[in-house]
């Protein structure tokens, strides 16, 4: 029994090896793991040509605030929202009951005031009343004549007029609202002169100035080109914001532009101060921060990347416009820069055109 049991242990040994010899031999080595792929694409300067561009909203240069001039309850409105109306045109009514009353009571004080001045006229010529008498009667005919126009101008101002030629862009009164005096019903703006504003941020502000020329385009139609000028700019910046409200005039405006619309103001670079300076566009993401600092991954030609440091002039939504850095031709990483490291090898992928 030893003898059989010492065989069939020594058989099974030698097959173990046997299977350990034969796995050993069939062994392959891994093959290295192929490079990350990677989007990135190729720098161009965006020049000279393309200047500062911002999006503004089409505003009337007249935008007026319309309001009674006394209190009183609001008998009529004759004019609704976005209704074109001419100067003169009365566009609400007050009720006029009160003042009506008022203008009878001092035309009333008038007429008797007058009487008693012509009759002490009359007297002072016979020597019959002094100077003193006829000179108090001649104030108070005064005074009473003072109240009955100031009374006269009360009941005109029931009625509320358009100032010149425009449109009726808010109503905030209806028929039956009682209203204090000054308290805005209406708003009023002239589409004679147009003005774009728009918003400029503090780190630009230096290259901009007043009477600068501009080029407008619109939303709506980009074939609609006009020329517009800086005419004013805020002196404080907008506490929300951080940035400084311009207002660009809109010369020779036509029946396309409507209150309201969006326009693209573009500020030519000889004119804003970006003659010699040329700036490259890129994908936001493709901007990394180092120790605090904005920089790219550069793709050399063995396909190996490194950081290289980079001046931000401006972050869109989208893009940032890079001041210096970068040289037209070069290829950078526009995603994934978080994932790679100093010196890596990278499968370069091309961005897809669009269809």
């Amino acid at each position: 029994m030893k003898r059989l049991a010492a065989g069939c242990f020594g058989a099974l040994a030698l097959a173990l090896a046997s299977v350990l010899a034969l796995g050993a031999c069939g062994k392959k080595e891994l093959p290295p793991e192929p490079p990350r792929p990677v989007l990135t694409m190729v720098v161009a300067h965006d020049g000279e040509a393309m200047g500062v561009t911002y999006t503004g909203e089409v505003r009337s240069r007249y935008e007026t605030a319309l309001a009674f001039r006394i209190p009183g309850k609001v008998s009529a409105r004759l004019v609704d929202a976005g209704a074109r109306v001419r100067a003169g045109d009365v566009l609400a009514r007050l009720d006029p009951a009160d003042t009506g009353s008022s203008l009878a009571a001092a035309e009333a004080q008038l007429e008797l005031a007058d009487s008693d001045a012509r009759r002490y006229r009359d007297l002072r010529a016979k020597n019959f009343v002094s100077q003193s008498a006829l000179d108090a009667k001649e104030t108070a005919f005064r005074s009473a004549k003072a109240q009955a126009e100031l009374a006269r101008n009360r009941r005109a101002y029931t009625e509320l007029r358009a100032a010149r030629d425009g449109v009726v862009d808010l109503v905030s009164v209806e028929p039956g609202q009682v209203v204090a005096a000054g308290q805005t019903v209406m708003r009023h703006v002239s589409d004679k002169v147009l003005d774009v504003v728009v918003a400029i941020p503090e780190s630009r502000l230096a290259m901009v100035r007043l009477n600068q020329s501009a080029e407008i385009s619109l939303w709506a139609d980009e074939k609609a080109q006009y020329r517009g000028v800086l005419r004013e700019l805020a002196p404080v910046a907008d506490a929300v914001t951080r940035t400084y409200a311009g207002r660009v005039l809109l010369q020779d405006p036509d029946e396309r532009i409507r209150l309201g619309m969006t326009a693209k103001v573009t500020f030519p670079p000889e004119k804003s101060g970006q003659k010699n300076r040329s700036t490259s566009s890129v994908p936001s993401a493709a901007v990394f921060q180092k120790d605090g600092k904005p920089a790219v991954w550069i793709v050399r030609d063995d396909h190996t990347v490194v950081l290289r440091p980079v001046s931000v002039v401006r972050f869109g939504e989208t893009q940032a416009e890079l001041g210096d850095g970068l040289m037209p031709g070069e290829r950078i990483v526009i995603a994934g820069v978080h994932k790679l490291t100093q010196g890596e090898k990278i499968n370069v992928v091309a961005p897809q055109a669009p269809q």
